[in-house]
C-alpha cells in the first residue's frame, strides 16, 4: 500500500512508519522539517506541492496536533485547537482535488472526549461525552473530520488512550519517577487509566485499514482499564521498586506549574472500552497491564 502519515515524525508516527515499512508498504511523511527522502514539507494549514502525494494513495493517517502536555494558557488553547482543525480542513481540501482519492482516512482523536468516569465504562456507542476544554476540542475535531463525506473515502476517527512504549510518549517518564521512588498514586488514585501498548496501537490501525466495516469513531485502547493506584502498584512491582511516594492533588498542582503541564493529564479518569475492535474480532497482543509491563521493562 501507499500510506501517507501527516505529522508522522513523533512517537506514534515513527512507530507506524516502522511497522508499515517492515511489511513492505510505501510510507510518506508530511512534516514541517523534512530530512529524509520520504518526507515532504507541509505547514499543516495551506495547500501546496505536498497534495500531489495523496494522488493514488491507499491510506492517509493524520496525527497532526499541538501536544496537550502544556499549560492551558489562552495562546496554547488556541494553538491546540487550530493545529487540529486547520490540518483536518486542508487535508479534506487536498482529498477533494484528487482524481484518485485515498481509500481510507484515519484521523487522530482522543479518548479524552469522554467524561471523567470512575464507574461508567465508555464504549463508542454508550460513552458519555462531556463539555470542557479538552472534550470540546475533540468534539470540534471530529465534527470537522466527518462534515464532508466522500463516497470513496472511508473515514475512521481514532479515539486513542495513553500509548505505552519505550521510545517516546509518557511511559519513559513514568518509569523514571518510579525509579526515583515517586511512583505512588497520583491524587486519590481511584481515577481510571485507559492505555494501549504501542504494538497493539499499530496493529489496531492496520486492522482498521483492512476491515472495511470499521468506520466512524473507534476506541483505540486495551480492554482492561485499571485505577491509577493499581497501575502504579503493578509498575513498581515489575520494576522491583519497593515503595513509591504518593502525590496529593495540591502537590501535583504546584509541580504542574513548574513542569508547564496540567494536572488533568494525570487526574482525569479515563474509563474506555474498545467495543468496536472486540466485536470485529481484533485480538490484543497485550490485553492486560501485567503482560504490557513485562514486555516493556
Amino acid at each position: 500500500m501507499k500510506i501517507i502519515i501527516a505529522a508522522g515524525t513523533g512517537f506514534l508516527g515513527q512507530n507506524l512508519e516502522k511497522y508499515f515499512t517492515e511489511k513492505g508498504n510505501e510510507v510518506y511523511i508530511l512534516t514541517r522539517n523534512p530530512k529524509r527522502k520520504n518526507e515532504i514539507f507541509w505547514d499543516a494549514k495551506t495547500l501546496g506541492e505536498w497534495e500531489n502525494i495523496l494522488e493514488n494513495s491507499d491510506v492517509l493517517i493524520n496525527l497532526t496536533g499541538k501536544s496537550v502536555d502544556c499549560r492551558y494558557t489562552e495562546k496554547n488553547k488556541q494553538e491546540i485547537y487550530a493545529s487540529r482543525i486547520d490540518s483536518t480542513k486542508v487535508l479534506q481540501q487536498a482529498i477533494d482535488s484528487c482524481i484518485n482519492q485515498p481509500k481510507v482516512w484515519l484521523n487522530a482523536s482522543s479518548a479524552t472526549i469522554y467524561v471523567h468516569s470512575e464507574t461508567q465504562l465508555n464504549t463508542e456507542e454508550n460513552g458519555i461525552i462531556g463539555d470542557d476544554f479538552s472534550m470540546n476540542i475533540c468534539k470540534s475535531w471530529e465534527k470537522e473530520f466527518f462534515t464532508t463525506k466522500n463516497e470513496n473515502v472511508r473515514k475512521v476517527a481514532l479515539r486513542t488512550s495513553i500509548v505505552l512504549g519505550n521510545n517516546g510518549g509518557a511511559f519513559p517518564k513514568l518509569k523514571l519517577i518510579t525509579r526515583l521512588g515517586l511512583g505512588g498514586k497520583q491524587g486519590r488514585g481511584n481515577q481510571n487509566v485507559s492505555w494501549i501498548h504501542i504494538d497493539d496501537f499499530c496493529k489496531a490501525v492496520e486492522y482498521s485499514i483492512d476491515h472495511e466495516n470499521i468506520s466512524g469513531t473507534i476506541n483505540l485502547t486495551a480492554p482492561n482499564p485499571l485505577s491509577n493506584e493499581e497501575f502504579m502498584k503493578k509498575l513498581r512491582k515489575e520494576m522491583k521498586v519497593p515503595f513509591g511516594l504518593n502525590a496529593p492533588v495540591w502537590q501535583l498542582e504546584i509541580a504542574s506549574i513548574f513542569l508547564k503541564t496540567e494536572t488533568e493529564l494525570l487526574l482525569k479518569s479515563r474509563n474506555v472500552y474498545p467495543e468496536k475492535l472486540i466485536k470485529n474480532g481484533f485480538q490484543f497482543l497485550y490485553p492486560d497491564i501485567e503482560s504490557t509491563f513485562k514486555i516493556l521493562i
